[in-house]
């Protein structure tokens, strides 16, 4: 009862001062007491506290109370009612509070989304370690200055699903694209399709600019995007898998001696089927997951469009056909007369026309995607 009376005398005296400092104490003070005995006060009680503290800030000027939320803003043992009050406030006084209070919690810092205003929500965007949940609540706010925003905070945490979210987004908002490309916490397939959409951008406007020759510009994109990617994959993925050790492998022979289709037919003879695959894209340029589609393709047209390209014999090419169908690879068996429409193909077709749709193939997807989106769209624009 003693320590009540104290109390209410302490509180008495500040509430006498009419000063700044009186009132910041005093708003200090009642705060810090709620918050020791809440479990004693009833919910009126605790309305009355909540006006009563409401009612003493907002006294306060604004440069003063954007002083006194700027003070408490790195005070961790500030009373929370208090720091809760002055977030709420207009954004000259809640920016220090949004920007650092460490007792803001992830429901408080919602609520404020939900109900304060734009600048509210750049300031929370802008707040050093998120969590998932509420960058969460900030993307879904659909508002393209928050979300650059947070995209710009590397210390916020952004789950997989809402940054492949956004990577589909980037597609059709621009402002999004470099922010997305220079976070850290980008997956490895997220990051790559980003890439080639920048990379396609890139290339509208040099093209539209500049008198430089289309395929040129493609393989010095392609080309860098592509490293890119690697390096993205090399540190996502850690140990390497068996494909990757056989496109090392690969890279290795390539660089000892000459790929050609008797070492591709060896290969495969030896059973060594990652390997062949990897030779094989080392030799034509054509990576996954057209590769797969280029060796394994129904009918064999594909394989041999592009044995014809690269210069394989008739006879070479129908052992590849042969030893691809066979038994172990994607299950599949052929027939003579499955061979005999395959070398159809290989002798109708042109070496040029052959070499042309080669070209076409050792484009990656992505890129190839990429550009044809933003042709499209830049047309229906047109």
């Amino acid at each position: 009862m003693e320590d009540q009376d104290q109390d209410l005398h302490s509180l008495l005296q500040l509430a006498l001062h009419k000063s700044i400092e009186g009132r910041e104490q005093l708003s200090s003070q009642i705060a810090q007491m709620s918050m020791e005995r809440d479990h004693l006060l009833s919910d009126q009680e605790r309305d009355t506290i909540s006006q009563i503290l409401d009612k003493l800030i907002h006294e306060f000027e604004v440069p003063i109370r954007k002083k006194l939320s700027d003070r408490l803003s790195r005070n961790p043992a500030a009373p929370r009612a208090l720091v809760i009050a002055l977030a709420n406030d207009e954004i000259e006084v809640a920016r220090p509070m949004l920007l650092r209070s460490s007792l803001l919690s992830d429901d408080e810092l919602i609520r404020i989304i939900h109900h304060r205003s734009h600048q509210h929500q750049i300031a929370i965007a802008r707040r050093r370690e998120l969590s998932e949940a509420v960058s969460d609540e900030l993307v879904s706010t659909h508002d393209k200055d928050v979300i650059k925003t947070l995209l710009e905070n590397h210390s916020a945490r952004i789950s997989e699903a809402t940054l492949s979210y956004l990577a589909e987004q980037a597609e059709h908002t621009d402002e999004f694209q470099e922010p997305l490309v220079h976070r850290r916490d980008l997956t490895a397939a997220i990051a790559q399709r980003l890439y080639w959409r920048v990379a396609a951008n890139l290339r509208a406007d040099i093209l539209k600019t500049y008198d430089v020759h289309p395929t040129s510009l493609d393989d010095e994109l392609e080309a860098t995007v592509l490293d890119l990617a690697a390096e993205q994959s090399a540190k996502a993925n850690g140990p390497q898998s068996l494909e990757a050790t056989a496109t090392q492998l690969a890279r290795t022979m390539a660089s000892e001696q000459k790929i050609s289709a008797a070492l591709l037919i060896q290969t495969l003879r030896q059973g060594e089927v990652p390997l062949f695959e990897a030779l094989f894209e080392e030799w034509s340029g054509i990576s996954m997951p057209r590769r797969a589609e280029v060796i394994y393709g129904q009918g064999g047209e594909t394989l041999a469009i592009a044995c014809l390209a690269l210069g394989v014999s008739k006879q070479d090419f129908a052992t590849l056909f042969l030893l691809t169908r066979s038994a172990g690879i994607e299950g599949r068996k052929t027939s003579p007369g499955d061979l005999s429409k395959a070398t159809k193909v290989y002798d109708q077709a042109n070496r040029d026309d052959a070499k042309h749709v080669l070209r076409g193939w050792q484009r990656a997807s992505g890129f190839q995607t990429a550009v044809e989106e933003m042709e499209v769209g830049r047309a229906r624009q047109g």
